[in-house]
């Protein structure tokens, strides 16, 4: 594929073209999640938007090392510096181990990331597996005075960083607007500054995740984490960093910072990120309490849907819109990604039966180039599946006698499609599933049927049944152990 990739990167406000450090190998590192609940349709976008960017950057011929942590330390209620770690507070109203917690959430994450058909990451490093890194990260930061030791509690220190760099660079915040609109909070009195983070944190006698450290026993900030690992495995620079909105600050900001008091420098070259899912106009998430879990999505257990929605279906409804735009939920946007996905699967099955002719009476020869210039322009997945449904407008057309295609056209259709829709798109074919279930259950009423027939000497139903079969492609095998039946 010949493709130029434009990527709107949020720290420049504007769109450039990627150019890899070191072509063709591409370091992306994403925010994964934070495993105290069930992934919910938040969680599933940028999901999917960074498995689509993967996928299209494998296409492309490039060697990407996906990097997407586990965040299972460190996140404290509210994305606070104070307050219960969330998985800690989960563990304790559960009775679990916090690690427990962790894990069967993070299986429960990789269970709906499978049925999502999102790949793997190269890497999934977790936090808890990390503190050695993060420690020697902070240790660097004091050494270059950027932070400073507070009752055994470590803080960036953001008017020492801002007078040399910008804090605020990839959000828009200016510190001193943000200087005048803050207050001391109960229980921040270590920091110098209320805007100051902390990097780390002294554990309370009651706190149970902690890990001894050269200021006290306890447990690294939400922050660090992004930074060490995204540095252990991609070395201080690499190419793109992505993550939803929501994290653009404190987050993303935070790591930037850190990052830069570190080593002197910015890590990541491209900032990606993914807009919000709404409901009501509304982010949809946890902490609002306006989530819906993937799980309630796919049996239709929840009082906000009408019907359950298969895992293709979400996908293609994430994929429907630009990833930088917002996507309201509801459940006629739902039933309309249904309808499109369905009309695309049947549109390829039928695809898959076309006859060919000797010539072709459509021109398919700016197929491709159209669809990777869509892709090519910052991921642009709606016009994608715009064209491609111009292409089942056209094989229909074909399939009803409208137009022709030649054998060599059609060749280069399926494999155009088969690349877009399966590999880059990263769709399946549910239905064929499906119809393959409801086929068989069929077929074994069909030839209870027929037995019931050959039994009561009905020669002539049970011959009949048989043949009309055979006309439709199904051959019956009869045998003394029953009849069986195979598509020919």
């Amino acid at each position: 594929m010949d493709s130029k990739l434009i990527l709107y990167n949020t720290l420049t406000r504007r769109k450039q073209e990627f150019e890899p450090l070191h072509p063709p190998f591409v370091g992306l590192y994403v925010c994964g999640p934070t495993v105290y609940g069930d992934p919910h349709l938040g969680h599933a976008r940028p999901a999917i938007t960074f498995d689509l960017l993967f996928r299209y950057l494998r296409a492309t011929g490039y060697k990407v090392r996906y990097v997407r942590n586990i965040t299972d330390v460190g996140h404290l209620e509210n994305d606070a510096d104070s307050g219960e770690d969330k998985i800690a507070k989960k563990a304790r109203l559960e009775e679990l181990e916090p690690m427990e917690v962790a894990q069967y959430y993070t299986n429960r994450y990789h269970e709906a990331m499978q049925r999502l058909n999102v790949l793997p990451p190269s890497i999934e490093p977790h936090a808890s597996g990390h503190i050695i890194e993060q420690i020697a990260m902070i240790e660097k930061i004091l050494d270059n005075g950027f932070a400073y030791v507070s009752n055994g509690s470590v803080y960036f220190d953001v008017e020492a960083y801002n007078k040399k760099y910008h804090y605020g660079k990839l959000s828009g915040r200016v510190l001193d607007d943000m200087m005048s609109h803050t207050r001391t909070l109960d229980g921040q009195e270590d920091k110098r500054n209320p805007f100051d983070f902390a990097l780390w944190k002294k554990a309370a006698p009651e706190h149970i995740m902690r890990w001894p450290s050269p200021w006290s026993d306890g447990f690294p900030g939400w922050h660090m984490e992004c930074s060490a690992m995204s540095t252990r495995y991609l070395g201080e620079t690499f190419d793109i960093h992505g993550g939803g909105m929501d994290l653009m600050f404190p987050h993303h900001e935070c790591e930037i910072a850190q990052s830069t008091a570190a080593c002197g420098h910015d890590s990541a070259r491209y900032w990606m990120h993914n807009n919000m899912i709404t409901i009501n106009g509304q982010k949809m998430g946890k902490s609002l309490g306006n989530f819906i879990t993937l799980e309630e999505l796919m049996t239709g257990n929840h009082k906000l849907l009408a019907q359950p929605y298969s895992p293709m279906t979400i996908r293609f409804f994430v994929l429907q819109a630009h990833y930088r735009s917002t996507l309201d939920f509801s459940n006629d946007a739902l039933q309309a990604a249904e309808k499109g996905y369905e009309r695309l699967m049947k549109g390829i099955s039928t695809l898959n039966k076309l006859q060919p002719s000797a010539t072709s009476s459509i021109d398919i020869s700016g197929l491709e180039s159209r669809l990777t210039a869509a892709m090519d322009d910052d991921l642009n997945s709606p016009i994608v599946i715009s064209e491609l449904f111009e292409c089942i407008r056209m094989i229909n057309q074909i399939h009803d006698g409208k137009q022709t295609i030649s054998s060599s056209d059609l060749e280069e259709l399926k494999r155009i499609l088969n690349l877009f829709v399966f590999d880059i798109l990263g769709l399946r074919d549910d239905l064929q599933n499906d119809n393959s279930q409801l086929l068989s259950s069929v077929m074994d009423i069909v030839l209870r049927i027929r037995q019931d027939a050959k039994q009561a000497k009905d020669w002539a139903t049970s011959d009949k049944i048989r043949n009309e079969l055979t006309a439709v492609g199904i051959k019956v095998k009869d045998s003394k152990e029953g009849s069986d039946w195979e598509c020919e």
